[in-house]
């Protein structure tokens, strides 16, 4: 199944948009994107592969959304990703950082649906979806934190 693929350019430089994706996720993803919805969550990458990456909530509750499979600052992360879904049924994310004209050009590409088997083409839809609501919400954090 083909990959899902998102590209677009965010006024920052590459060290900038690496750092909030990867470092400060807290100051833009979403809680309507997050297992507790909790306003005094954060989201933790933890900056190696093998790390975990979680939401950590104020009373201490921890829910595992994913595995970092290669850290490379300021230029590309990797990472195994459940977050809603049994580990089991993760799938594998990369994205990467580069400088242009305009800013970086940030390239996400969501690929492993075809693991899923049946379950993989409604999956894929529907996080494309999530994608496109995410999306702007960071490109602004990287205008604006």
């Amino acid at each position: 199944m083909t990959p899902l693929v998102m590209e677009f350019t965010v006024a920052a430089s590459c060290e900038h948009a690496f750092d909030l994706w990867s470092n400060r996720p807290s100051l833009w993803w979403p809680r309507s994107h997050t297992i507790s919805r909790a306003d005094d969550l954060e989201i933790i990458f933890e900056r190696h592969p093998g790390g975990r990456i979680y939401e950590r909530t104020g009373d201490g509750t921890e829910h595992d959304w994913g595995e970092v499979t290669a850290w490379e600052p300021p230029n590309r992360v990797t990472y195994r990703w459940h977050l809603f879904f049994d580990p089991a049924d993760a799938t594998s994310v990369e994205v990467t950082f580069a400088s242009g004209k305009e800013g970086t050009a940030v390239r996400i590409e969501h690929r492993g649906w075809e693991r899923l088997g049946a379950k993989g083409p409604d999956r894929r839809t529907n996080t494309g979806r999530a994608w496109g609501a995410i999306i702007p919400v960071y490109a602004e954090a990287c205008r604006t934190a």
